[in-house]
């Protein structure tokens, strides 16, 4: 997502575009496949907060593909239209003209201060601190703390417990080489 913010990227295809707090003004085009197909994500509030990806953007655009008229696309097309409608004349009054909204750079923690090395393991140099059972703890540790984080969606939580998995686990094909 901050990669699509810094423009290194035109194109991020999204699975659960429904996560709160996803907030990224520079989306301008949504495309709901399978609209058509009723359930959850498909659903009026659904396809609403879907829809609404686009909505901070002024050149926001949804494409909805279906290959049938739903409830919930018609309630979600009545809905949008009268938010647009009121909106328009709410701007009108107020002499509002619509803008995009601007962010700054968005850093990551790594951006802010600098790439942070894992603090070196026991065995790379000196005496060993963990014993083999420890290793063996910390990989199946990680290892839960990483599929915790992926099903939460906290994708940079999941790739820094896969990287201190990965050094775990090198660690332990050192031991065993020993």
């Amino acid at each position: 997502i901050n990669d699509l913010r810094r423009g290194l990227f035109d194109v991020l295809v999204g699975i659960n575009l429904l996560r709160e707090g996803l907030d990224i003004p520079e989306v301008s085009l949504v495309a709901i496949l399978d609209a058509d197909k009723e359930g959850f994500l498909r659903s009026e509030t659904s396809l609403i907060q879907t829809c609404g990806r686009a909505s901070r953007n002024q050149e926001g655009r949804v494409i909805l593909y279906a290959d049938k008229m739903t409830k919930s696309i018609q309630s979600t097309l009545d809905i949008t239209k009268q938010r647009r409608r009121v909106q328009e004349e709410y701007n009108q009054e107020h002499g509002i003209i619509p803008q995009t909204i601007k962010r700054g750079k968005v850093e990551s923690i790594f951006e802010t201060f600098g790439k942070i090395e894992p603090t070196p393991l026991a065995a790379e140099e000196g005496p060993s601190y963990l014993s083999k059972e420890d290793v063996a703890e910390k990989i199946r540790e990680y290892g839960l703390e990483m599929k915790r984080a992926a099903k939460e969606l906290r994708f940079e939580d999941a790739a820094h417990y896969r990287d201190q998995l990965q050094q775990f686990k090198k660690l332990e094909l050192l031991e065993d080489n020993l």
